[in-house]
């Protein structure tokens, strides 16, 4: 689904160039739960950013489905992310002047679907990820673990091919994160959804079925592999 093959990206920062990837190549498979991991700095968010199309590479190549996205322009790339890909982010992103149900509808909305067919949509994936008594509330009336669960049924809704989370659980305690987890889960057990989490908790691993490490731009090919669950 997913095949990368020689990724950096350099930035400048005043006078300094800095190698956030210095030349990644790997494969993901349709309907695998994958973690990227490694150390603050590493690499892990730009890899994620690159895959999703946030930004773009130095040099280097992305397939996604078989389309060089790589080699798309702007209004190009920005079309492709609204029709293939979902994300969340580790500070949920909301709209705080709608409600949920706004939230949720709004990347329906913007791929051109009519106001009510959105709004129906959202409220099935809120009753999917156990918000339907929350449709009609703002934002600051939910608590944190609420608000990642509102932001991972708009990165849902409309039935993406891959969702990129950014360390979702950052701000959440152990338990709201535990809650977000088993919710990826099931949505990449039982939708076959194609998840890549980047995290930084060594105990997200059971949930992933392989691991991505990142260090200093490179993989870090001695963590590499199925360390993720196994039931």
């Amino acid at each position: 689904m997913i095949e990368v093959t020689g990724l950096t990206k350099t930035y400048q920062l005043g006078l300094v160039k800095v190698a956030a990837l210095r030349g990644v190549s790997v494969r993901i498979e349709k309907g695998e739960f994958i973690g990227i991991m490694g150390p603050s700095g590493s690499g892990k968010s730009t890899l994620l950013h690159q895959l999703g199309l946030l930004d773009t590479p130095s040099t280097g190549q992305i397939l996604i489905n078989g389309t060089d996205v790589s080699r798309l322009d702007d209004e190009e790339r920005t079309r492709f992310r609204l029709m293939h890909l979902g994300y969340v982010f580790q500070d949920y992103a909301l709209v705080t002047e709608l409600t949920v149900k706004e939230n949720v509808a709004l990347p329906a909305i913007t791929q051109g679907k009519p106001v009510e067919d959105a709004y129906a949509a959202a409220a099935k994936v809120l009753e999917n990820v156990g918000l339907n008594r929350r449709l009609d509330h703002l934002v600051h009336e939910l608590s944190g673990g609420e608000q990642q669960r509102v932001s991972i049924a708009r990165a849902l809704v409309n039935k993406p091919e891959i969702v990129f989370a950014d360390e979702p659980c950052a701000n959440l305690d152990t338990e709201n994160s535990r809650t977000v987890l088993e919710l990826f889960r099931s949505v990449n057990r039982d939708l076959g959804q194609t998840v890549v989490m980047v995290s930084h908790e060594p105990w997200h691993t059971e949930y992933f079925d392989r691991i991505i490490a990142i260090r200093d731009g490179l993989l870090d090919e001695k963590r590499m592999g199925r360390e993720g669950h196994d039931n």
